[in-house]
Parts: C-alpha cells; sequence; structure tokens
C-alpha cells in the first residue's frame, strides 16, 4: 500500500516503441549460441539502444537495492560469467532491484536485474550463478531480438523484456511497480535453452552446475506452497517441476573436477540483513498484521488469513474460501475534495453506490478514537457473485479509510464474526509506535536438538513467516526437518 503522496499517475514510465519499416527491413544475423543464420529485425546497435534506455527507466522506477558490497558482489559473479558466455563483449551490468518479488531479467544489450526477492531463495553461489547465466542466456541467444521480429512481422511495436522466474503472490504483475511496459513471451524452447546456457555459463566459471536444477526445485515448492502459487503469468514458461526435469539430465553433463564450487556460507554471510518482504514506504505485513509507519495506520486481520499488499490496497483472504478482507484509502471526486461539511457518512454510501452496493444498514461510530461510518451493504464482487460486506470509513485528519470485509450472502453471517473484530483493530499509530516499525530482515540460526520448521518459525521468527516458506528458503521441503548444527535463514524484524 502506498505513500498518500504518490500521485497515481506518477512513476508511470513511458513504454518504448521501436518502429522499424518492414519494407525491405528484413536481414540475416548469425545466432551467437547456435550459429546458425535467422532472420532479424533487431540489431546488436538497436539491442544496446534499447538496454541503455531501459535500464534508466527501471532504475528510476523500480529503484536500486541500497547495498553497495551485495551490489558489488552479484555484479563480479556476473560478469565472471559473461565472460564465458557466447557475447563477452557486451557492456554487461548486473543489479539488484527493490523489490520483493522473487524474480530476475534481461534486457536486451546485457542489462541483468536480480530481486531482492530473489535472493532471499537462493541458498548458495551456485544457484546465484545458475540464476544470472540463465539471464545472460536469454540475451546471448538474442531472444528478445527474435522475439521481436516475429511481433514486428505482426506490425507490433514492443518494449522487450526477459523474465526468468514468474512473479510471486502478491506480485503477479510488475505493472503494480508503475513499469508501463509491455512483456513479450518467450517460448518454452527458449526457457529451457536459457536453462541450459545457465548450466553452461556457471560450470564455465568452476560452479556446481546442480545450482540450476536446485534453485529450479525451490521454485516448483514456492509454486505449490498455496492454491494461488507462483501465477505464471506468462503463461508460455515451462512450470519448475518440468523444468527440473529437464536441468538435470543437462547439468548431469556438466560436473567436473573443476566445476564444484557452491560457496554456501559466503552466499549467506552477503545477504545477512538483506531486506525482507514489504519496505517502510509501503507498509508492512508481519503475521496477520499490517503497519504502515509513514500512513501511521495498523490493522490486525483474522488469524490464518492469507495478506497480500499491493500498491492499490492490502487484501486478505481466508484460504480456500471466498471470503475476504480490504484496506485502502478512498478516493474521493474532485469535486468533493476539500468540502468540509459533507459527512463522512455520506462519502461513505456515495463511495460504496459508484461501486455497485447497496445500503443494508448503517450508523457513525467511533473506531479506537477515529470517527467512522460502519456500514453493510449487498452487492455483487467480480469472480465471486452476490456478497454481504461489513465496511466501515474512518477518518484519520483530511484522509478517508475503508477497512471492509466480505462473503458470499448465506455465508456472511458466519464469517462476519471475525470480520467485524478485525474491522475494529483499524488504529491511527503514534508517533512513537511508528518510529519502531522496522523492515524484516534476513538473519541466521543454528538448530538445536528437537526444533523444527514450525518451532524455529515460531520463537525466532516470531511468526513473520509460515515454516513452510521458512523450509522452502532454505532449500528444503517442510517434510524435511533441519538437523543439528544446520545454519538456517530466519525472518526477523530488524
Amino acid at each position: 500500500m502506498p505513500h498518500t503522496s504518490r500521485h497515481p499517475a506518477e512513476g508511470r514510465i513511458r513504454a518504448v516503441v521501436l518502429a522499424l519499416a518492414l519494407a525491405g527491413a528484413t536481414a540475416c544475423a548469425i545466432n551467437p549460441v547456435s550459429g546458425k543464420r535467422q532472420v532479424s529485425l533487431l540489431s546488436e546497435a538497436e539491442e544496446l539502444a534499447i538496454g541503455q534506455q531501459q535500464d534508466a527507466e527501471i532504475r528510476r522506477e523500480m529503484g536500486v537495492y541500497d547495498d553497495p558490497d551485495l551490489q558489488r558482489y552479484v555484479n563480479e559473479i556476473g560478469h565472471e560469467l559473461a565472460r564465458r558466455s557466447h557475447r563477452p563483449n557486451l557492456p554487461w551490468s548486473f543489479t539488484i532491484v527493490d523489490s520483493p518479488a522473487i524474480n530476475a531479467f534481461a534486457l536486451p544489450g546485457g542489462y541483468i536485474y536480480l530481486t531482492r526477492g530473489l535472493m532471499a531463495y537462493l541458498d548458495d553461489e551456485s544457484e546465484l550463478a545458475g540464476v544470472i547465466g540463465h539471464e545472460i542466456g536469454h540475451v546471448t541467444a538474442r531472444h528478445a531480438a527474435q522475439a521481436y521480429t516475429r511481433q514486428a512481422q505482426a506490425n507490433i511495436g514492443l518494449t522487450i523484456l526477459s523474465i526468468f522466474v514468474p512473479s510471486t503472490a502478491p506480485f503477479t504483475d510488475l505493472g503494480a511497480t508503475g513499469l508501463s511496459v509491455l512483456f513479450l513471451k518467450h517460448g518454452r524452447e527458449q526457457e529451457l535453452e536459457a536453462d541450459r546456457l545457465g548450466v553452461e555459463y556457471g560450470s564455465g566459471a568452476g560452479y556446481d552446475p546442480a545450482g540450476v536444477p536446485r534453485f529450479l526445485t525451490t521454485l516448483a515448492r514456492v509454486s505449490a506452497l498455496s492454491e494461488r502459487g507462483v501465477p505464471n503469468w506468462l503463461s508460455t514458461h515451462p512450470d519448475p517441476g518440468s523444468r527440473v526435469a529437464k536441468a538435470e539430465p543437462v547439468a548431469g553433463k556438466f560436473v567436473s573436477d573443476e566445476a564444484k564450487r557452491v560457496n554456501r556460507d559466503q552466499y549467506l554471510d552477503r545477504i545477512r540483513g538483506l531486506l525482507y518482504g514489504d519496505s517502510p514506504k509501503d507498509g508492512i505485513v508481519r503475521g496477520s498484521e499490517f503497519l504502515h509507519p509513514l500512513l501511521r495506520i495498523g490493522v490486525t486481520f483474522p488469524e490464518g488469513w492469507e495478506l497480500t499488499n499491493t500498491p492499490q490496497a492490502v487484501m486478505a483472504q481466508e484460504p480456500g474460501t471466498e471470503h475476504f478482507m480490504v484496506l485502502q484509502e478512498v478516493e474521493q471526486p474532485a469535486t468533493l475534495r476539500g468540502q468540509q461539511t459533507r459527512s463522512i457518512g455520506d462519502v461513505a454510501v456515495a463511495a460504496m453506490r459508484r461501486a455497485g452496493y447497496r445500503v443494508v444498514d448503517g450508523s457513525m461510530q467511533r473506531i479506537n478514537g477515529n470517527d467512522a461510518h460502519v456500514g453493510v451493504y449487498r452487492g455483487e464482487a467480480k469472480g465471486t457473485g452476490k456478497v454481504l460486506m461489513r465496511a466501515a470509513h474512518i477518518a484519520i485528519g483530511r484522509q478517508l479509510y475503508v477497512v471492509a470485509g466480505f462473503a458470499p450472502e448465506p455465508a456472511f453471517a458466519g464469517v462476519d464474526r471475525e470480520i467485524k473484530p478485525a474491522v475494529e483493530t483499524f488504529r491511527h499509530l503514534t508517533a512513537q509506535e511508528a518510529s519502531r516499525i522496522q523492515p524484516n530482515r534476513i538473519d541466521f540460526y543454528t538448530v538445536r536438538q528437537g526444533d523444527s520448521w514450525q518451532s524455529i518459525a515460531a520463537r525466532q521468527g516470531k511468526g513473520y513467516v509460515k515454516a513452510t516458506t521458512l523450509a522452502i528458503m532454505n532449500d528444503r521441503d517442510v517434510s524435511t526437518q533441519p538437523a543439528p548444527g544446520d545454519r538456517v535463514k530466519i525472518v526477523v524484524a530488524g
């Protein structure tokens, strides 16, 4: 959930449209990886121009993660791999961007990006090398140029971005970061080719080739973590499980005495203190609680519900049901802004009517010392059908927030026993409370006799992440408990 000072239209970057005249533009080029001639409408100079322009936009829009030492570490490994690639002379650049999504992507011309969210799920240097090598592979095999050519022949100009890992919920759409670029889907064969190249480049630099299938196994576990799993929003990407099956025999071919580097402890030392999950500027999800130190608001959602923090709203869902809650700022029409005579109740009812909901009942109340209009409404929710909703519109100074919960009509009375008390937890944080809210960060714990993922998550991590997530972050299945003496990642309040 963003800070109120951010206008919805701010931070949106323009899409870069390459308008190449098709007449007479068809040319052949040698693919650096395959050595074969192929039709290409995108020259290397044009690849470089796209990469350079979009690199500046991505850095401005997504932000560069503020850890110079970690940035240097990733950049050094990236250049080591790039020197062994099929296009060593490109102006390669390797950057960690400030996003909690588990993702990595590449721009034409040699610009590679990893999210800080991805770094938390990598377990050693060989896995990091495999991911970077995969992205280098997309560039060296000129996948973007091939895809552009296909689209240009259909007379479509596109900004081209290659995606390695589909974003995890709640980051299913990179448009949520403000990037107004159009993503181009890579075919399954191109993704598998990039996996193979990742193995080749990594092993060439001395890294254990098993790092690639090992991290793909981690992705498969993430995918199975919840009903939504990893939304494969680029539908042509093979799912991680199938990629494991393809990558393992490839990795086997590159096994050698010279390719054994794993460097787990070195990698873990580098990511100690890594920011995990939400940034304070967007509010922080901590267990069943949402806290925003800049807006100075907090809400505690029902225990066990899954929380999703997006730039537009905070959403919660009871797993396996169509029971939802939402927290968001109320957008008032320009004609109503600043009209002090208009009551909270009037604004609330008008906002709900605009959203297609009819009033069942409502009244003015006080919620933790704040004026609020609390009502029950009837309407239709997309994908759910007819619902009843309890919504509280709460004033904090000149800003109005809504905390609401809804469920299909037959189930509402039962669910409202959880929604109503959750709505009433909305509170305005004191300046002192807000100042104490620190982001979650990666730390480490040495496993003791009798420990389990469940006990470690509850005791050491105070429930900031689930036991299943903790196991996956440590390259394990949740059914495989850690052994005494193991050094494992945990998530703690920074």
